[in-house]
């Protein structure tokens, strides 16, 4: 299994931030087994990494590696959406 690298973008100490890291720590803890790494980028603190990937809204998570590059955009409570970015499972699983 490769090693994931996720970055997930927040504004500040929102609801809907702390929301976002509680779904997304609880998702990798159960379906990636310790086979990646989060970093928090908080937009507000820092606003010229938001601009280098065109962040337009958070929370956003960009998913680096494995490839391709995913972009997920809201609180991951959406865990078939999440693991969809993520390619751990399929759009027909879904349906």
């Amino acid at each position: 299994m490769s090693k994931y690298i996720l970055k997930l973008y927040i504004t500040g100490n929102s609801v809907k931030s702390q929301r976002a890291i509680a779904n997304l720590l609880r998702i990798c803890q159960e379906e990636l087994d310790q086979q990646y790494s989060v970093e928090i980028i908080d937009v507000l603190e820092q606003p010229d990494l938001a601009e280098e990937e065109k962040i337009l809204v958070t929370p956003t998570l960009i998913k680096q590696l494995p490839p391709p590059l995913q972009r997920i955009i809201g609180d991951m409570s959406n865990t078939q959406k999440v693991l969809l970015g993520l390619d751990l499972i399929s759009r027909e699983m879904i349906n």
